[in-house]
């Protein structure tokens, strides 16, 4: 069997929640959405399930898989429904909406449901893709809470650029959403993970960690905590070829990489088929059997090639992380000229195994 496999830490995983959920004013959804980041949905909720507070999707059929699967915690689903006639399983999975559209609301108000259903009502405070602008937030918000098909409401926005320490933008937007929605008695969500760790003086009553949850970190904050997040993904395979070149042999497609001098070359079956990022440059840290050392030449489809030099102990069958414990999935994002979020969402036909420990 193709040696090729991503180690899934669930131990890490509720590390991480409960790490999360230190930093919260009040409760915290796990954000397993895309399939837990690549992780799987379902082993994931199950994971988490007698600690979380609740869980959010994307989308009704995300749902209606943890449900399938026994989750029982309040689903959110964060893009709401996209046709009318969603609304009835919504209601009878007992599931939370995020409306944030005319139409939606719209059609919430003319449903006829079996029972009214928690709404999530979506401002867009400065993100600009979807949500109610600020100054209409009030008379939305006052007309759900005229319609009898809606039981309680939330109050959501999202921001933008919460990942830049920096940037004034996170402020503009918290305030934005505070004055608009001033006077309105409802629980507010507003924090996603890079707003935990680097605005501590933005809380929310529901907080939304999502990719600090599998252990990567979307802005690094120095003494942020004692304790730190757990990588709870490790991209692993084996070396199944050797080559020993002299100087002035490349390797890979379109001799992205030639040698200066003699170099051990390991072949690894993985590659970009795998979601290991083809734009990953020569220098892009590996592991091989617990010594750190680098990708060489262009990533293939199925295949990529490491720097053996120095390391004699190593043949083939040894051991690669590409990412994990030892290699940090940010800093092989930040090569490639990616993030995280992506490398974990794009992970595929690799064998997943799953461990407590």
């Amino acid at each position: 069997m193709r040696p090729a496999r991503a180690l899934i830490n669930l131990q890490a995983l509720r590390h991480n929640y409960q790490l999360a959920r230190r930093m919260c004013a009040d409760k915290a959804l796990a954000v397993v959405k895309a399939d837990a980041y690549g992780h799987g949905a379902v082993a994931c909720a199950q994971a988490l399930h007698d600690i979380a507070d609740g869980f959010a999707v994307s989308c009704l059929e995300e749902a209606l898989e943890l449900r399938a699967a026994g989750v029982t915690l309040p689903i959110v689903l964060l893009e709401g429904f996209f046709q009318a006639d969603e609304l009835r399983q919504i209601v009878a999975h007992n599931l939370w909406c995020v409306v944030h559209s005319d139409w939606q609301l719209e059609a919430l108000e003319r449903a006829e449901l079996a029972q009214p259903l928690t709404v999530w009502l979506k401002m867009d405070s400065g993100m600009h893709r979807v949500g109610f602008f600020p100054h209409e937030y009030q008379g939305i918000w006052q007309r759900l809470q005229a319609s009898a098909n809606v039981a309680s409401v939330v109050l959501i926005t999202h921001f933008s650029r919460a990942d830049e320490p920096d940037s004034a933008r996170t402020h503009e937007q918290f305030q934005a959403f505070s004055k608009a929605s001033e006077g309105m008695s409802a629980p507010i969500s507003v924090c996603n993970s890079p707003a935990l760790l680097a605005w501590p003086d933005i809380r929310s009553d529901w907080s939304r960690p999502g990719i600090i949850l599998y252990g990567s970190q979307p802005v690094a904050i120095q003494g942020l905590s004692r304790e730190k997040f757990q990588p709870v993904m490790t991209l692993q395979s084996k070396i199944i070829a050797l080559r020993e070149l002299p100087a002035g042999e490349p390797v890979g497609y379109g001799a992205q990489f030639i040698a200066s001098q003699p170099v051990r070359v390991g072949i690894v079956a993985i590659g970009y088929a795998d979601g290991y990022p083809r734009h990953a440059p020569t220098g892009t840290p590996v592991a091989v059997d617990g010594c750190l050392t680098q990708l060489l030449g262009r990533v293939s489809m199925d295949m990529l090639a490491v720097d053996l030099t120095g390391l004699s102990h190593a043949g083939v069958g040894s051991s690669v992380e590409l990412w994990g414990d030892q290699v940090s999935i940010d800093e092989v994002a930040a090569r490639a000229g990616t993030i995280s979020y992506q490398l974990l969402c794009n992970v595929k036909r690799v064998r997943y195994e799953y461990s407590t420990i």
